[in-house]
């Protein structure tokens, strides 16, 4: 495993042999949450885990744009990892609107897409994540002595300790005190954005695409169908049992077995 920071997103990437896959987390993720999928996909597949704008260690914005992001993508896939020719990417609720973009605008960069728990559509459970946003803004870092402190005062909001865990991934020690590793206060301001889908002009994108729902979630429902296949005609729907919002977290063998099944499958 190494990290690449070469140009203007960061990411770490997994295994040194295979095709190439890159992954492509959600809101208050990092590229590192796909760390055991893509070990379980070695050594067919060698892995990109990329940090997205205002996530984990890449850089910040000064607005929260799917279009823009996306392209950044590009870019930096083109520089590097797709310079050979396009490459597998895999997103995940917000990155998976970040993957559809950017298979929309720059199909020549992407080979297969496989998009996990998203829809090309606005809306879904904003309240939630407001609320978890909201939460982590309630902390007063200057208050926090070791990283636990932090851990109590979220408790008293968010009692799931698995939550917890995901979200303080975001929280770093800087000198004598914490600082939060994403843009909180960016990604609390244009939620209404990341929860929305830009219009996309009539793109569309003749690649095999991939949709991997969870049967607990209700982010892909059966009225998202048509645009689905307005924008990406070559779709193809598998619901996870048992898993909700987070189907890598929460059945990450079924997620792995799904996305060998589809990358390894022949061209119909």
């Amino acid at each position: 495993m190494s990290s690449s920071a070469s140009s203007t997103l960061s990411g770490t990437t997994v295994g040194e042999t295979g095709a190439p896959v890159v992954f492509l987390h959600g809101l208050f993720g990092q590229g590192r949450n796909f760390t055991q999928i893509a070990k379980a996909l070695a050594p067919e597949y060698r892995s990109l885990l990329l940090d997205l704008p205002n996530h984990g260690r890449s850089p910040w914005t000064e607005q929260f744009d799917y279009a823009a992001t996306a392209d950044l993508v590009a870019q930096h896939l083109q520089a590097e990892l797709a310079g050979d020719g396009p490459v597998h990417v895999v997103g995940h609720s917000m990155g998976g609107k970040v993957a559809m973009l950017l298979a929309l605008r720059h199909p020549e960069v992407v080979d297969r897409l496989v998009v996990a728990d998203i829809a090309p559509a606005s809306g879904g459970s904003l309240g939630e994540f407001a609320h978890l946003l909201d939460s982590l803004a309630a902390i007063d870092l200057t208050t926090l002595t070791r990283r636990g402190d932090a851990d109590a005062r979220l408790a008293e909001r968010v009692h799931d300790a698995r939550v917890r865990g995901f979200l303080l991934q975001n929280l770093r020690a800087d000198g004598d005190g914490f600082r939060w590793q994403a843009n909180l206060d960016l990604l609390r301001r244009d939620l209404p954005v990341i929860g929305g889908f830009p219009d996309t002009a009539g793109a569309t994108f003749g690649g095999p695409v991939l949709w991997v729902a969870g049967d607990r979630s209700d982010y892909v429902r059966p009225e998202h169908a048509p645009a689905m296949r307005t924008l990406f005609p070559r779709t193809t729907l598998v619901t996870l049992k048992g898993a909700g919002h987070w189907v890598h977290s929460e059945q990450p063998e079924a997620f792995v077995s799904v996305l060998r099944t589809f990358l390894g499958a022949d061209e119909d």
